[in-house]
């Protein structure tokens, strides 16, 4: 072959095209045989010996425009399903310091979950601690509770009924989520003889048509509030006093453990099928002094993970 012939044939060989990176793919050393260069046709096989064309790198032949959106869609969809992990670690730096809407809910924006303004806790009185503090045994929030209720998302109508007089809400109104005359009564002795001090109350309807509302319970002690959830309000396989619309439930399992708050106790239920005109789902959120209870009501079924959103940003404010 002359020279000529060799220039042209090592001119014909494929550059390698710049496309993503595949940290995998690492060149050949010189001494290796370049077997894998695709060669040009009608090529002698002598053609492969010769010294140039052992210096040429192999060529990548991977499409351009379709790895990267395969490459992209496997970045999404794994950053999915890792979401909820990236939320447990995170709410130990503080709520300050992130976006609400990087966290649970989490997820990618098309699933479902809503559009929360940017939160911030309260200030605290100067040299009072944190409910959650090693130094505060009563676990007593100082901030003013109603700058504690989680905020409506973007695009919501806010639930009047529930503004109450001054941001306090009375406890009658509170009451009358439970569907049972004679439980109302056993609860509302119950809140007296624990001493509650105030409620304050949010609530909104989004577009999709689901209705939230959120109480906060303060009371004088961890110990009290501790005693209210996991002696009377959250049964084990159900709560004890159901909410109106649903009357049985079961633990809500699809909740991630990576999605709670650190020292914020969290028990979520579902209501089971037969659903009536609307499914429920609801919680109780205890942190400190303070017991938050969060009831979801939508049109045929209750989405998981605005749900799951709201129960975690208000732990996160709680705690």
């Amino acid at each position: 072959m002359t020279d000529q012939q060799q220039e042209k044939a090592v001119e014909t060989v494929p550059e390698p095209r710049d496309t993503v990176e595949i940290p995998a793919v690492e060149p050949p050393a010189p001494a290796e045989s370049p077997a894998a260069v695709p060669e040009p046709p009608l090529l002698p096989p002598t053609a492969r010996q010769e010294p140039e064309q052992a210096q040429e790198p192999d060529p990548l032949p991977v499409p351009v425009k379709k790895d990267r959106r395969v490459l992209r869609a496997v970045l999404r969809w794994s950053a999915a399903v890792v979401v909820f992990a990236v939320v447990g670690a995170g709410t130990a730096y503080g709520i300050t310091d992130m976006k609400r809407t990087d966290v649970p809910g989490l997820g990618t924006a098309s699933d479902g979950r809503w559009d929360y303004p940017t939160l911030t806790k309260p200030p605290l009185p100067k040299g009072s601690p944190g409910p959650l503090a090693e130094a505060n045994r009563a676990g007593s929030h100082f901030a003013d509770l109603r700058a504690l209720v989680l905020p409506a998302p973007k695009g919501a109508t806010g639930d009047k009924a529930l503004d109450g007089s001054d941001g306090w809400l009375a406890t009658k109104v509170f009451l009358a989520e439970f569907s049972a005359a004679d439980g109302r009564t056993e609860l509302a002795q119950k809140l007296t003889d624990d001493g509650l001090r105030h409620i304050a109350a949010r609530g909104w309807t989004t577009p999709d048509g689901t209705h939230t509302r959120i109480y906060l319970l303060q009371f004088d002690t961890a110990t009290v509030a501790d005693g209210l959830v996991s002696g009377n309000l959250a049964g084990f396989a159900s709560p004890t006093y159901p909410v109106n619309g649903a009357d049985s439930y079961e633990p809500d399992d699809t909740f991630p453990d990576a999605a709670k708050v650190t020292s914020v106790s969290s028990v979520p239920y579902a209501e089971v099928k037969p659903y009536g005109a609307e499914q429920i789902r609801l919680a109780f959120v205890t942190a400190g002094d303070t017991v938050a209870m969060i009831v979801q009501s939508r049109k045929g079924e209750a989405n998981a993970v605005p749900f799951q959103q709201t129960v975690t940003l208000q732990s996160q404010l709680l705690g």
